[in-house]
């Protein structure tokens, strides 16, 4: 999950500008700790635990020759964050630089082996024993690439590597495994990055290596040579992002930008109709559907299986991406396997999608072009939600959703062809709804000054819990998501329906319940789990219509939806006041709601 760049630019250029200005753009993968380093006569290198800011202040990391270099944002895995495990690393020589991000699962007996041949390592990370082992090839009279072949022959593990030597001036070679990496061409300006927000301000002309390329930047251009050695075009897009869009703009957090952006980018993703259509077309013989994914895109996921068993029928299991091994042997050629992930880089579900490829149909839903899910898969629905940069999602969950709606809606016209026992009428009239979001989310956006009060008053609690039916659970369960990921606030979202069957013990006085009781068929239910909660003196916060008749002894607080948001569109709705939420809690609690401890953006690392 750490971020990496490189840069080699004109002769009369500096790199390390440039570098820090990159590296700033990806510290949403990781902030344990930032170095930079550049080659002029002699290898350069500056890092040190922190955020990019603080080390910057303290070191100047701007500062240093060189048209050429590579840097490192560090989210921790092996070794504490300090000076000495900050990237990059470097071999006994100090010739050689080499940044990563990953996982090397057998380093501890490359390690060994290295001291054993007079090796000495500095650092706790796996990462260092990466340029010990170029330093090795590299003494057995090899170039910079083919030591660097040689290295990842060796390696167990998954990476996105780059490295320089003071021995090949004006080189960076680079290579991936299981790690996000894309390559930037720009005007005599050549770049690597883990992701295209680093680079927007250069180029955004890309493309991205395949496992085992590896890629040369030199002054004169790019090349790439495949596993086999040969030099191979790669397909180079565009992406449709501009600078602009991974900027603030004004705002004082990202996340607060892109809970705004919500309305605008839902927009986007609703001119994915005639794409979804064409998919659904070739998809014949599906018996079966089986979503796969991690975290909030999980949470999208369990609505899915809501609209798609309601709207068509069919049998659909939500299985999260970490456990999807255990559901392997299950698959046939009629199912058809949904992978979702704003990145299109989340390690566990890109293993699950390779699982399932031998054996099933593949559908990706990913918000960036040309990611690995995107590749990998059959199929794939791109979100548009643009780049997304606060650690917790609001907007990519929001479109990711507004896809999956469009898929059952558009599954369900074409299922009915054949099928007399699908309700059309339900159908027409969930699309119907689907335009009139973005007014929605719009009026939601417009009670945040009700919204922060209430986060003002609620902001020294140490548990949350979150309450929802049917197309509410989902709800629930993002709602307690957003409020732990960036408050570290307890927070627990159950079905209102199991309340009795354990959670009712935990919900005592002064305790916030947060209910959420969209309109429709399970309001009355919900009512009654909202008056046994406040049976036993917990503070109530309804998320309900605006003109809901609840009495002020029922609920503590409430919050007004308009009543024309039904329960089936509800998760695109009635989520955006508990994100808003969740953000001023952050803010009141002295927070950075962009990058929660311990938290990063991107899991490329099992």
């Amino acid at each position: 999950m750490c971020g990496i760049v490189g840069c080699i630019l004109k002769d009369n250029e500096k790199a390390a500008p440039v570098l820090l200005e990159c590296i700033s753009k990806l510290e949403y993968r990781g902030y344990d700790s930032v170095g930079i380093a550049t080659i002029s006569d002699e290898l350069n290198i500056k890092k040190g635990k922190g955020a990019i800011k603080e080390v910057n202040n303290e070191l100047d990391l701007s500062d240093m020759p060189g048209n050429y270099g590579i840097a490192h944002t560090r989210w921790a895995t092996h070794g504490k964050p300090s000076k000495e495990n900050a990237h990059p690393q470097i071999d006994c020589s100090g010739k050689i630089a080499v940044v990563h991000n990953g996982i090397i699962r057998n380093y501890v007996t490359i390690r060994n082996e290295l001291e054993k041949e007079g090796h000495v390592f500095k650092s706790q990370t796996d990462t260092e024993v990466i340029p010990h082992l170029i330093e090795k090839f590299m003494d057995k009279g090899l170039d910079l690439e083919k030591a660097l072949r040689e290295t990842i022959a060796i390696l167990d593990g998954t990476y996105a590597i780059a490295a320089i030597s003071v021995d090949e001036p004006n080189k960076i070679i680079a290579t991936r495994k299981d790690s996000p990496l894309i390559v930037g061409v720009g005007d005599e300006q050549y770049f690597i990055a883990s992701d295209a927000p680093a680079i927007l301000d250069y180029t955004r002309t890309i493309f991205r290596p395949d496992e085992g390329d590896i890629v040369v930047l030199e002054p004169s251009g790019v090349t790439v040579k495949n596993k086999d050695d040969e030099i191979i075009e790669k397909e180079i897009f565009t992406i449709d992002w501009t600078p602009d869009m991974a900027e603030k703009g004004g705002y004082e957090y990202f996340m607060l930008k892109e809970i705004n952006e919500q309305a605008e980018y839902i927009q986007n993703t609703l001119t994915q109709k005639e794409n979804i259509e064409k998919i659904i077309e070739e998809l014949e013989d599906i018996n079966r559907i089986c979503f796969v994914a991690c975290g909030t895109s999980y949470h999208a996921s369990l609505t899915g299986k809501y609209l798609i068993e309601s709207l068509v029928g069919i049998p659909v299991d939500v299985i999260l991406a970490s456990e999807f091994k255990y559901s392997l042997n299950a698959l046939n050629d009629k199912t058809l396997c949904i992978y979702i992930s704003q990145s299109g880089e989340t390690a566990d579900t890109l293993d699950a999608l390779k699982m399932a490829k031998p054996k099933s149909k593949t559908l990706g839903i990913v918000n960036v072009v040309g990611s690995a899910i995107a590749t990998e898969a059959d199929y794939v629905i791109y979100t548009h939600a643009g780049p997304e940069i606060g650690v917790a999602a609001t907007k990519t969950y929001l479109c990711q959703l507004t896809a999956i709606y469009l898929f059952a809606a558009l599954l369900s016209l074409k299922l009915a062809e054949n099928n007399d026992d699908i309700d059309l009428t339900k159908t027409t009239d969930l699309l119907r709804q689907l335009d009139r979001v973005p007014e929605f989310i719009e009026e939601v956006l417009g009670q945040s000054d009700s919204i922060m009060k209430m986060a003002e008053k609620y902001k020294d609690k140490s548990d949350f819990f979150f309450i929802g039916r049917g197309y509410a659970y989902p709800i629930a369960l993002e709602g307690a998501l957003k409020l732990k990921e960036i408050t570290y606030i307890h927070g627990e979202g159950y079905a209102a329906g199991e309340l009795k069957h354990g959670p009712l013990a935990l919900m005592d006085e002064g305790v916030p319940v947060v209910v959420v009781m969209p309109p429709g068929e399970d309001y009355d239910h919900t009512m009654s789990n909202l008056e046994e909660v406040k049976a036993r003196n917990a503070e109530v916060i309804a998320v309900t219509t605006d003109d809901a008749e609840i009495k002020e002894d029922k609920a503590d607080d409430i919050i007004g939806i308009n009543p024309d948001v039904s329960e089936i569109i509800a998760p695109l709705v009635y989520i955006v006041p508990l994100q808003m939420f969740a953000y001023y809690v952050a803010i009141d609690k002295g927070c950075d709601p962009d990058k929660p401890r311990n938290l990063a953006k991107s899991v490329t690392v099992n």
